[in-house]
This record gives C-alpha cells, structure tokens and sequence, in this order.
C-alpha cells in the first residue's frame, strides 16, 4: 500500500505542479522514517510508481534510475553506519564525562593551612581526562607533596593516578622519606599496571622543625629551588628510574633547607613543553614570568603563570599543565 500512496502523490504532482503535493510528498518521507523504511526502499518505490505511471519509460530512463537506487543501496549502509558509529561515540562521551567526574572526586586533594607555608597549585587537563596528578598530605605542620604525569592518557590514566593516591595514604609511617615512598610505589606500580604504561613521579617533604624539603623523583621535571637572598633559581637536580620499569629500584634522596621567602617549584612537562608555534619556550622564559608576579602569594603566582602560557599557546593546551610552588613564609 505504501506504493500506491506514493504512486498517487506522484501522479498529483506530476499532474498540478502544485506546492500542496511537495508538502504532501514531505508527509510522506517523514512517516517513512517513522516506519523505518531506508533511502534505497523509497527509491525503488519511486521506480516501481514511475514504471506503473509509465510503461513506456526510455531505456536510458530505465538505467539512470537503476543506477540511483544502487547508489542509494550503498549510501544507506554507509549511512546505518555512519549512525551506529555515532551513537557509539555519544555514549563513549556520556562515559568519559563520569569518569572525567569520578577523577575529579577521587583524585580531590585539599591544599594544607600551614602557617610557615604558602603554597599554590594548578593542575589544568588538556583534555577531559587529566594524565597530570598532584596530591598534598599533612601532617601536623609538616607537609608531603606528590606530583605525577602518566605515560599514557585517558581512563586508564586516571585509574593510575588513583591507585597512587591510595597507595600513598597507605603509607603514612614513611612519608618523610620520599626515598621509600617512591620504592613502595614502584612495587605497586610494577605489579598492577598494564606493560607499557609509566609513571613519572615527584615526591617531597617539608619538614617544620628544621625547615628541611626532602625529594626524591622517578624520572620526574626536575624542580626549581628559589633562593630569595640572591634571586636567583637552580634546578634540583635529581636521578631515578620512572615508575613500573624494575621491580626491584631504588631511589635517591636530597635536600634543602628553605629559608624565608625561598620556594620550591614543581611541574609537569606540560610547562617545560610549552610551545610558541612550533618552537619550544626555553627555562629562561619560565622563571622570568615566575619573578614577574613573585612579589604575590603562591596562588596568585601559579594563576599568572598558568595565564601567560595559555594565552601563549592561543587558549589550546597541547599538554595537560600542572605547577606548584611552595614558598616558606616564616
């Protein structure tokens, strides 16, 4: 019945040339999408309404309309796909946005009220998924501070970075040996994560007695001592195998002592990595902008910073950034 009712629009149009019929003609198409009918469907229905108004349909006629409907054969499957793989994409969205969320809640760190400190932080994700981790732990007035970036992004390095959170609060008898908190997570790392996903890490501690800041890294940025008295920055050079490689790995321990208005800097290689066009920013330009806004808090300063290079990379980050900075106040 569908090809009569077709066949008789068509004949009325064919007839009137009357705009009531195109309307009727758009009913029509609507309602076969309601029905589910495919674009090839309908054109072998016109074919069959244009042979029953027409018997005497010209050869070539004939042909051009074959040759529409297995054009239309082949854009219908490609359309069905084109769809399912749509659909598919939504939902992957609709599940990257919950676990983009549940990172947000689970990954959550509260930077401490320590009064001879002031820290700032900002962790910002190139993507939904952030593949960067920062996490602070206080105890008492001491402070322990992790920074991470998977080799790796999305899910996957989102589930990285909260079994290190929980592996680290697990821990708390060792968080002033940042030596030992990175063996510990190595272990942990090794034996539960995927071959071929690693995990760059910085841990260090404040120590409120002696103003003492002991880190260790796994393959992590170096981090930036400000020393206040000359104005000047060095590189806290340190050594260590990235996380999850061995097994078996030890790491190396240092030191500063901070004085009053010195700082501690730690990032990510989204920061060092920062591009201006297709040429890397040098460190130089980093700690020009820090000494710019140094006269601010912690906060402000990271804010400016994180600013500046945003801006410099036209609102589009090619890297997940993150930036720390911990300056002894008293």
């Amino acid at each position: 019945m569908v090809l009569e009712k077709y066949k008789n629009l068509l004949k009325n149009y064919l007839q009137s040339k009357d705009e009531t019929a195109l309307y009727r003609a758009d009913q029509f198409s609507k309602q076969s999408l309601q029905q589910e009918i495919s674009p090839d469907e309908i054109v072998q229905i016109h074919i069959d309404a244009m042979q029953d108004l027409y018997p005497d349909l010209p050869e070539d006629m004939r042909l051009s309309l074959h040759f529409l409907l297995e054009t239309m054969i082949s854009y219908g499957i490609a359309h069905h796909e084109f769809r399912a793989l749509r659909e598919k994409q939504l939902e992957l969205k609709y599940e990257i946005e919950v676990a983009a969320n549940m990172q947000n809640t689970l990954l959550n760190t509260v930077i401490p009220d320590v009064e001879e400190l002031d820290i700032g932080a900002v962790s910002v994700a190139a993507q939904q998924m952030n593949g960067d981790y920062y996490h602070f732990i206080q105890d008492h007035r001491n402070v322990g501070v992790a920074v991470a970036d998977v080799i790796g992004k999305g899910i996957p390095a989102a589930l990285c970075m909260s079994m290190i959170k929980y592996a680290l609060d697990t821990y708390p008898d060792n968080l002033s040996s940042p030596k030992t908190i990175l063996k510990l997570l190595n272990r942990v790392v090794e034996r539960n994560v995927e071959p071929g996903m690693f995990i760059t890490m910085f841990y260090g501690f404040y120590n409120d007695e002696d103003h003492s800041f002991h880190y260790a890294s796994a393959g992590h940025e170096p981090g930036l001592f400000y020393d206040a008295s000359s104005d000047s920055f060095e590189k806290m050079e340190t050594k260590g195998i990235v996380l999850g490689v061995e097994e078996n790995t030890s790491y190396q321990q240092y030191s500063k002592i901070l004085s009053v208005g010195d700082m501690i800097i730690l990032f990510t290689d989204g920061v060092t990595e920062c591009r201006r066009g297709d040429q890397f920013i040098q460190t130089e330009e980093i700690l020009d902008i820090i000494k710019q806004y140094i006269h601010m808090s912690a906060q402000e300063i990271v804010d400016h910073v994180y600013r500046y290079f945003e801006r410099l990379q036209d609102f589009d980050l090619r890297d997940d950034f993150t930036l720390i900075i911990l300056r002894r106040n008293s």
